[in-house]
């Protein structure tokens, strides 16, 4: 069993809480969501939740241009540079500027997008000056476990089926039944944060720690 799995049911307030986590290899955890409540609540929620499933970040790349350069021009042993220094120089330049390209085209994404029914960011943003600071950074790290509870955005997030009788059942507009994969840990603190803001709504969340 893995760590993160060996905490998720510990919850918000554990002494696991203390330091973020966030495993060297990202360990998914599937989760099922469901919100229930009256239809006019429910609608506000589905309509502040949705989103492009993204972040954002807009972080300065030189650094890790000259990172990348470096480790062309180095590579660990066995290795060999095939490269010149040229070479590696312009092949840093290029993966830059694809990083660049790919950060332009998210950014126009998360604004426009919603296409995600369940966007932590959208619900609860990154301040601005952490998606310049970049995801790896110890501060942007603090902020996403303090206020997720999970330091990468979820994934799969896909709206499930009530099932009837032999066939699923028509959409019922007092219910939200969502299932997302979230990395490392269960987003507690995101899901405090969902229950204070629709305090009349039913906010339930549940780890599932065998295969969907």
């Amino acid at each position: 069993m893995s760590q993160a799995v060996a905490r998720a049911g510990e919850g918000p307030g554990s002494a696991a809480d203390a330091a973020v986590l966030a495993l060297p290899h990202t360990d998914w955890l599937y989760h099922h969501l469901r919100v229930t409540g009256g239809h006019a609540d429910v609608a506000a929620f589905r309509a502040a939740a949705a989103g492009a499933g993204v972040i954002p970040w807009a972080y300065d790349l030189g650094p890790t241009t000259e990172d990348w350069f470096h480790r062309l021009a180095a590579p660990p042993a066995p290795q060999r540079r095939s490269l010149s220094l040229e070479g590696c120089r312009i092949l840093a330049g290029q993966l830059r500027d694809a990083a660049e390209a790919r950060q332009r085209r998210v950014a126009e994404r998360a604004a426009t997008s919603r296409a995600c029914p369940l966007d932590l960011h959208r619900l609860l943003p990154v301040p601005d000056r952490l998606l310049k600071l970049g995801p790896e950074q110890p501060e942007t790290l603090a902020w996403l476990w303090a206020h997720w509870g999970t330091t990468q955005a979820l994934r799969g997030v896909v709206e499930l089926q009530v099932p009837g009788r032999g066939k699923p059942r028509p959409p019922d507009p007092g219910l939200v039944w969502l299932g997302f994969w979230s990395a490392d840990w269960t987003p507690w603190p995101a899901i405090l944060a969902l229950r204070a803001r629709w305090p009349g709504l039913s906010i339930d969340v549940r780890p599932l720690y065998d295969d969907p």
